[in-house]
């Protein structure tokens, strides 16, 4: 295969691509400069002989976060993960389920694998009242938690509201609720979001008012049922585009009244997280939320159009940056006794700014070139529309009607069909992301700027907050690398045949286009004359009813004075 591989292609580009695909499975995060090895981490220091209770550690940065505290910070006393029983696997089973991820690998090569026995389960589910933490279990954690991260939520953007108000906004109010019995604690971390006050085009670090009271919502989500609720939930989001950015401010609202009344807390408020930048593996994520589905459904030739601005842009940040500032903000809030930074962005709009045109450009030369995905059905390709009508019909003619006519060549061949299903997952996902594709929000992060003032250099380089030396094209080759690997499960020894099929796409592209074209012109030549008639009526037709508004204006001249006279 190899050898076919470079009679086909460029020899250059094929030693280029090998040396990226050893060195992407090869790779081990920077080593700390002799340098800088002398100068004090006091991020770490903060963190010594602490007990550290999480919810929501299950999660994509929860996991990030608790990798990160383990391994800057392996002096930690013990971590709590709140875990609910979830497809037959109790707690336990899910942690020892979540330090199987290839994300853990380096930390049990550099601390050893005892280091993970600092990690705890307790049964519990945010959504549920109290917790459903047991007595035990819940005077354990008043008794020994001195720092609280709060990253549990339901991410969908389309969940019911009723489940989004009772896991997002109840179950703060009962983490918090958890928080006040703890006698040691020294500070409760909201993971919150700089999507939740949407009404604000500029968006400061400090509260907003709330849309509404979020204990009158708690109280009538918990009376009522779901599907009444779902009947009048347009009408309980006024503005908002989603229950997630609803809950989620409704949320913030408890943590500002907590903090008003004197508990130590620190509301972070990180924009739309995407995979991991430098450690400890690029591109590494567990969904295919954000640009990384983009590029995905674009990669595999399923996603043909989307509307919205391309000049446009969102505010991104990779999740080990955004685990790092909010280490960097305990740190502050506790070791620099700063108790005044209780609202801080995590936002990266205000420093480097990718533009959806930009993504769309750099993801299709990648995954046509570089890092082709398995089994596309189609060559990438398509555009963002400035049209809502016209995108629309570009959904049914470039995604509907593919789509079926292909399920009906797959359930022929006796598979299972999935593209309608894939088409309906993609088209609801549109309608989230044409909110947000078409608005723009500008997020101040004067706290971030602060926080890189007060680091020392081996501070700066072991909790990186900023984006000097990001380049955009490497990580997202990365992340698409990643996704192909973690997420579609496709091994890199099958990217010389994925190069061919998409090299054979190319091609079958351009003949399609060609045929289509020549069919367009075929029709048009042949049916000339008949087109040329009905041209000819129409114009015909437009022209005797302008001579009969003219006519009926000029009769209007002439009888009306002759009116006015008689009267």
């Amino acid at each position: 295969m190899y050898i076919l591989f470079y009679r086909i292609n460029n020899l250059f580009v094929v030693s280029e691509m090998a040396s990226f695909e050893e060195g992407f499975l090869n790779y081990k995060p920077p080593v700390l400069p002799d340098e800088l090895s002398n100068l004090p981490d006091r991020v770490s220091e903060t963190f010594i002989g602490k007990t550290i209770f999480i919810t929501g550690g299950s999660g994509f940065l929860g996991k990030v976060l608790v990798e990160k505290l383990l391994r800057k910070c392996p002096d930690i006393e013990r971590i709590y993960l709140l875990l609910r029983t979830k497809k037959g696997s109790n707690p336990k089973q899910r942690v020892e389920t979540i330090f199987s991820s290839v994300l853990f690998d380096h930390l049990k090569e550099l601390r050893g694998v005892e280091v993970l026995n600092k990690v705890y389960p307790i049964a519990g589910d945010v959504s549920e009242l109290g917790l459903a933490i047991n007595e035990s279990d819940r005077r354990l954690l008043a008794d020994t938690v001195q720092i609280v991260y709060h990253a549990a939520a339901t991410i969908r953007f389309d969940e019911a509201l009723k489940k989004a108000v009772l896991l997002n906004t109840r179950g703060t109010k009962m983490v918090l609720d958890l928080a006040k019995e703890m006698k040691n604690l020294q500070v409760f971390v909201h993971v919150s979001t700089s999507y939740c006050h949407l009404d604000e085009k500029v968006l400061f670090e400090k509260a907003y008012p709330p849309p509404t009271d979020p204990h009158k919502i708690i109280q009538s989500m918990e009376m009522l049922d779901e599907p009444f609720v779902e009947t009048i939930s347009k009408e309980i989001l006024g503005s908002f585009p989603n229950s997630y950015a609803f809950t989620k401010c409704l949320s913030e609202h408890l943590v500002v009244e907590q903090i008003e009344a004197g508990m130590p807390c620190i509301i972070a408020r990180p924009s739309i997280v995407i995979p991991i930048w430098k450690e400890p593996l690029p591109g590494w994520t567990d969904n295919i939320n954000g640009p990384t589905g983009l590029l995905i459904g674009a990669g595999k030739g399923v996603i043909r159009t989307m509307f919205c601005n391309n000049q446009g842009y969102a505010d991104y940040l990779p999740v080990d940056i955004t685990v790092n500032g909010i280490i960097l903000f305990t740190w502050n809030y506790i070791g620099n006794n700063d108790t005044t930074r209780t609202i801080c962005h995590l936002t990266s709009s205000q420093e480097w700014r990718v533009t959806w045109q930009e993504i769309i450009d750099i993801g299709k030369s990648i995954v046509t070139t570089e890092v082709p995905l398995n089994g596309a059905v189609w060559y990438p390709g398509g555009s963002m529309k400035s049209s809502k009508l016209v995108h629309n019909i570009c959904v049914f003619f470039l995604h509907t009607i593919p789509a079926y006519f292909l399920d009906a060549i797959i359930y022929m061949s006796g598979n299972k069909p999935c593209l309608v299903r894939i088409q309906d997952r993609i088209n609801k996902g549109f309608e989230v992301f044409e909110y947000y594709a078409n608005n723009q929000w500008e997020f101040r992060n004067e706290h971030v700027h602060y926080m890189r003032r007060v680091m020392n250099p081996r501070e700066k380089f072991e909790y990186k907050i900023d984006g000097n030396d990001m380049d955009i094209r490497n990580y997202f080759r990365d992340c698409i690398m990643a996704a192909r690997i973690y997420i579609l499960k496709e091994t890199p020894d099958t990217l010389p045949r994925a190069r061919i099929h998409m090299k054979i796409m190319y091609f079958v592209d351009i003949i399609a286009k060609i045929l289509f074209f020549g069919l367009l012109l075929w029709t048009i030549f042949k049916w000339s004359d008949t087109i040329i008639a009905i041209g000819l009526l129409l114009l015909n037709l437009i022209r005797l009813f302008f001579k009969s508004i003219f006519s009926t204006i000029s009769s209007d001249a002439t009888v009306g004075p002759i009116l006015n006279k008689e009267l």
